[in-house]
């Protein structure tokens, strides 16, 4: 059993240890090219366990700069993005090794096992995509175009960070505080001159509090312009990223940018996308259209805008359901809620978490190791709260893999959980929403994937390998399962009494689960549509926020102020994986809700279905196509009726 990996980072010396790493795998490449005879031993494994070697050293990096980001790691990040680059280009471009994955294949096939031919496969596809076997000057091109696409993506993450840190609203009169819970009112509170004044920001814990109880509609306002118009200079990077990767795919021979992206993912072409969302537009918008009609009667003497509709929605939510976010919060402190999801896991996959001492690059951050039957499996490392270093949002990244090396020797897998949560003080908790509660499971979904593979090929081991629509089925099926009494039991505590959540308040929190979720649906679709659409043809400056309103005629009930340019803050698509691929949170919930309500309908612990997911879903990560494998786990195709009944749409 190989150990895990230290979390360590050299800010000074990283450039040139990343350049010896890739001398070094150069070296490698040679030496494998010049073997007279290539097998899938000799060839195939050393080369995909590179990759392993380089994640090692870059993630981090990655990790530091969004979770601990300085100035000295945007630059050394910046610095490493053309290095990184022009390696996976070569990579990717090499056609001496694109042919020798073809000879293995021809010659070892039908020798070899599930997880061996999925590596031949998707190495040979991926080759294809970064267009290995195209002409020289076509390959030079590719190459440019993937230089400023990473730099292009970075400056635009880096953008919205900056715009989001740069602005505060200072309020002075307590009557624009009033309704704000005091836990919220802790963070915000500080004094200057002898008065007491409230900073509200744009980081997520913030902008929410004020945004949902904040009474006073003209700081509401202002603090929705803010956040709407954060990094206006971002326009031009999507033009020009737009143009990158439409290009990009006219060269590998595609209609344009979205067919590109679906060649390695579950959906069978771009028209079966649209028509899956366009369905679940039509049968979202009658009900959302009944959701809008009871959010006005709410507030009959106003136009009811888009930065009202969190303050209505919160006071409607209380009238219909007599529920109020606030009450939850105390008996979801952050520890509590960790401790019984650990609980949880235990009673449903077998698994231990032991918490271990290891000095992490925040004090808040923490690191566990996973025992599965006594036997170390993982390490998950858990940094949750809001700080002003570290990029907004939530997220899970792998670090390790679990792997088998040329020796024999196994490698076993670690991820960082990533969320921005309340931050807490010596003087109070971190005190949750249930909605935070969602995140963490949400993310931990995902990193469970990553954790629990038994994949021995490294490139299709935990989530390597697994298409990109469907990567958020794990994460949305683990989610549901924050509204389960009998799981909301094992954590759902009152920090200071330890009385547990009674019965008529979690029956109120599932009732309300599904509060104004036609709404939410649509705004999902009008994400999707507009990304997927974008990514269809080349459109360029006024006509994106063309295409955006014209989305938007068809999905957004509230027509939004024009001076929102949400397109220049969309992270997903223009500096994260999502490009072209966002309508893969829809696509995988199909498979998440039909999993879901399989396993609660056996009970859900000491479910045999649950184990199936494990041993199957879990186990055997990217190795095969998530459609075998839905299939292997459930005995039948999946049926797409659970979504609409998971989301209460009738």
């Amino acid at each position: 059993m190989h150990p895990f990996a230290d979390f360590k980072l050299d800010v000074e010396t990283f450039i040139s240890d990343l350049n010896i790493l890739i001398e070094i795998n150069h070296k490698t490449i040679s030496t494998l090219l010049a073997l007279p005879e290539k097998t899938y031993a000799n060839f195939v494994r050393p080369f995909d366990l590179m990759e392993e070697e380089l994640e090692l050293l870059f993630t981090p990096l990655s990790h530091i700069n969004a979770v601990k980001n300085s100035e000295i790691s945007q630059k050394v990040y910046a610095d490493t993005l053309p290095i990184l680059t022009d390696y996976s280009t070569f990579i990717g471009q090499n056609l001496d090794i694109y042919e020798a994955f073809k000879a293995v294949k021809a010659n070892e096939y039908d020798h070899l096992n599930l997880e061996q031919r999925r590596i031949l496969d998707l190495n040979i596809l991926h080759f294809e995509l970064a267009g290995a076997h195209l002409d020289e000057s076509s390959k030079q091109r590719l190459a440019e175009i993937n230089l400023r696409k990473s730099v292009l993506t970075n400056d635009f993450s880096q953008n919205v960070l900056n715009a989001t840190n740069a602005y505060e609203k200072i309020i002075t009169d307590e009557a624009d505080i009033k309704g704000i819970p005091e836990s919220d009112l802790e963070n915000a509170r500080f004094e200057e001159e002898g008065a007491t004044k409230y900073r509200f920001t744009l980081q997520m814990p913030s902008y929410i509090a004020y945004m949902t109880y904040g009474s006073n509609r003209t700081v509401r306002e202002e603090l929705y312009r803010a956040y709407t118009t954060r990094a206006p200079q971002n326009g031009a990077i999507i033009d020009e990223l737009m143009a990158l990767r439409q290009e990009s795919a006219k060269l590998l021979g595609f209609e344009n940018y979205a067919e590109y992206s679906l060649a390695s993912k579950m959906a069978p072409n771009t028209a079966s996308v649209l028509k899956f969302l366009y369905e679940l537009v039509e049968a979202s918008r009658v009900q959302g259209m009944r959701e809008l009609d009871e959010l006005r009667s709410v507030a009959p003497s106003i136009d009811l805008q888009s930065y009202d509709t969190a303050y209505y929605g919160e006071i409607l939510k209380k009238a219909q359901y007599d529920i109020d976010e606030e009450e939850y919060r105390p008996y979801f402190e952050q520890h509590s809620v960790m401790e019984g999801m650990f609980t949880f896991l235990n009673e449903l996959f077998g698994l231990r978490f032991v918490r271990q001492e290891i000095e992490l690059w925040d004090e808040k951050a923490a690191v566990y190791d996973i025992y599965e039957d006594e036997n170390l499996t993982a390490r998950v490392y858990f940094d949750l709260e809001a700080r002003k270093d570290k990029r907004g949002g939530a997220w899970m990244h792998n670090f390790q893999t679990h792997c088998e090396d040329t020796q024999g020797c196994t490698h076993l897998s670690s991820a960082f959980v990533v969320c921005n949560f309340p931050p807490s003080s010596q003087t109070s908790p971190s005190l949750l929403r249930h909605d935070d509660v969602v995140t963490l499971f949400h993310e931990m979904g995902h990193t469970l994937h990553h954790l629990l593979s038994r994949v021995k090929e490294h490139g299709v081991s935990g989530v390597n390998g697994v298409e990109w629509d469907a990567v958020e089925f794990p994460s949305q099926f683990l989610e549901n399962f924050a509204y389960e009494p009998k799981v909301l039991k094992l954590f759902a505590k009152h920090y200071e009494s330890g009385e547990v959540l009674d019965d008529e308040m979690i029956a109120k929190l599932i009732r309300a689960k599904n509060f104004q979720s036609a709404m939410f649906m649509l705004r999902q679709l009008e994400f999707s549509l507009f990304d997927f659409e974008l990514h269809s043809k080349l459109y360029q400056g006024e006509e994106i926020q063309n295409l955006l309103d014209r989305v938007r005629a068809k999905t957004s009930l509230i027509k939004p102020p024009a001076y929102n340019k949400f397109q220049n803050g969309f992270s997903h698509i223009f500096s994260g994986g999502y490009s072209a691929g966002y309508y893969s949170y829809k696509w995988a919930e199909v498979l998440s809700a039909d999993a879901y309500y399989a396993i609660v309908d056996e009970g859900i612990f000491g479910s045999d279905l649950a184990r199936q997911y494990k041993e199957i879903v879990l186990a055997k990560g990217g190795s095969q196509s998530m459609q075998e494998l839905f299939v292997e786990m459930m005995g039948r195709e999946c049926e797409s009726k659970n979504l609409l009944r998971l989301n209460g749409i009738e």
